[in-house]
């Protein structure tokens, strides 16, 4: 038995190579030109954000990449100008910018610099977030993750909507994640003074995510901007670096994360297709995964829990009085 045990080791790791091929040369097929469109994404100097500038800058799109650290964010634009180039007709071009989200005042100054510099946006990506990290606050006082996941995003998409309705037909793409499905919008402790657990409040930020879309969308009626939301999979990302993992399991846990989990590439695939693809041109109010248009619970359609949310929220980032 042992001396089987390298062959059955060898033979598990060349099926799961073999799958982990066959997933690969089944991503879509990139989409047509965005010469001539600007797209900002937050949280692009990492993971998912960052495969996506890659892929629409390849694309021929201006991709701004809004991030918290401009350092890292450098450096991770002039290794995806090396990976791709940029066009030397000048389409296709990558700009960082700093954009904290657990910070309304760098937001509004990230909002005040596009709208002074840039005469078009064709698509915003909210892709940004922070996973399960231990109670904290944001500057603005929010609990982090509800605080950067969905206020941060809502106020920046809203001091962008001018911008966006005057370069319409546009998009919104929001990423959310499929643990929307283990959370509740609880108005009695939405800053988690009362109770935070750490699992769940990822979980509300994520189904806020998608109450705003839907809200969003219904306000953005006949405008042109459409505004769509997705579940990116299972992906090995920076995001679970507030999970911990005990050190004697962390060699299967990467084991597995390599034969399982998506690569960034793969799960910005419905990032990608839905701020590109013309099979999505004037869809909106949805949710989407693996590029497909997908089915919510019911409390993810809830159009009065959405109304209230976005009434809630333009007060605390103080878009309202």
């Amino acid at each position: 038995m042992a001396a089987a045990l390298p062959a059955l080791v060898l033979g598990a790791g060349l099926l799961v190579a073999a799958w982990r091929w066959l997933r690969g040369a089944a991503l879509p097929v990139r989409g047509g030109s965005m010469r001539g469109k600007t797209v900002i994404i937050t949280g692009a100097n990492s993971g998912l954000g960052r495969a996506a500038a890659a892929e629409l800058l390849r694309m021929r799109a201006r991709v701004i990449m809004g991030c918290r650290d401009r350092a890292r964010a450098e450096r991770a634009a002039r290794e995806i100008r090396a990976e791709v180039g940029e066009r030397a007709d000048g389409a296709g071009e990558l700009v960082v910018r700093e954009l904290d989200l657990a910070s309304l005042r760098s937001v509004r100054a990230f909002c005040h610099r596009v709208l002074q510099e840039e005469s078009r946006l064709d698509v915003l990506i909210n892709n940004a977030g922070i996973f399960q990290c231990p109670y904290m606050k944001t500057e603005d006082g929010f609990e982090m993750q509800f605080g950067v996941n969905h206020l941060g995003h809502f106020l920046l998409t809203n001091l962008l909507l001018g911008l966006l309705k005057n370069s319409a037909p546009s998009r919104i793409v929001v990423v959310s994640s499929k643990l929307y499905k283990y959370g509740e919008i609880n108005f009695e402790d939405l800053n988690s003074e009362i109770s935070y657990n750490k699992s769940f409040c990822y979980s509300r930020s994520k189904l806020a995510n998608i109450l705003f879309a839907r809200e969003l969308a219904r306000r953005l009626e006949g405008t042109g901007v459409t505004v769509n939301s997705l579940h990116p999979g299972i992906v090995r990302t920076n995001l679970g670096r507030h999970v911990n993992i005990p050190l004697l399991a962390k060699p299967l846990f990467n084991l597995v994360s390599w034969a399982f989990f998506k690569t960034p590439l793969e799960g910005a695939q419905t990032s990608i297709y839905l701020a590109s693809s013309p099979d999505v041109e004037g869809v909106s109010g949805k949710y989407f995964g693996d590029c497909k248009e997908e089915e919510l619970l019911p409390k993810a359609m809830d159009d009065l829990v959405a109304r209230k949310l976005w009434d809630i929220s333009e007060v605390m980032v103080g878009l309202l009085k």
